[in-house]
């Protein structure tokens, strides 16, 4: 288990167009690279809206389209968050598709909320919201850095 006050990680968060990698591509991957829960460099890559089809997905990812990196594919996003990550352990949204997008990612994955003694639900980020009564936000993995923070004081 790491020490999210002394370890490096990345906390991250992917949106696909699916929840099964093999007919789906990833949209956008946000991380933050933290040590000793200091942030040191962000990730925020996302694929040109004009290549998502789907335009339910188009409106979830239309938001602070300035403070991403714009890619016109999927395999673009992956080769920069490859980099990005080095062999850093990721604090992953334990849900029913990330680990499956993840899997040609070697670093090591946990659930980042085991380390919020919580457990993934639908609801996870309205209860971080209220349990530590954050502004609710559109980069769920701000939300997770806060709820860290927070958590490592109780």
């Amino acid at each position: 288990m790491l020490d999210i006050k002394k370890d490096k990680y990345i906390i991250v968060e992917i949106i696909p167009t699916s929840s099964n990698s093999k007919v789906g591509e990833i949209i956008e991957i946000s991380g933050l690279k933290i040590e000793g829960l200091k942030l040191k460099e962000r990730f925020n890559y996302r694929l040109n809206p004009d290549l998502i089809l789907n335009p339910d997905l188009r409106n979830i990812v239309n938001y602070a389209n300035n403070e991403f990196t714009i890619v016109d594919s999927s395999e673009k996003i992956m080769i920069a968050f490859k980099k990005f990550i080095g062999k850093l352990p990721l604090l992953i949204i334990d849900n029913s598709y990330t680990r499956d997008y993840l899997r040609v990612i070697k670093n090591k994955k946990e659930s980042v909320f085991k380390y919020l003694d919580l457990e993934f639900s639908e609801d996870i980020f309205d209860i971080l919201i209220k349990k530590y009564k954050l502004e609710p936000s559109n980069f769920l993995v701000d939300l997770i850095y806060e709820s860290l923070i927070f958590h490592s004081e109780e």
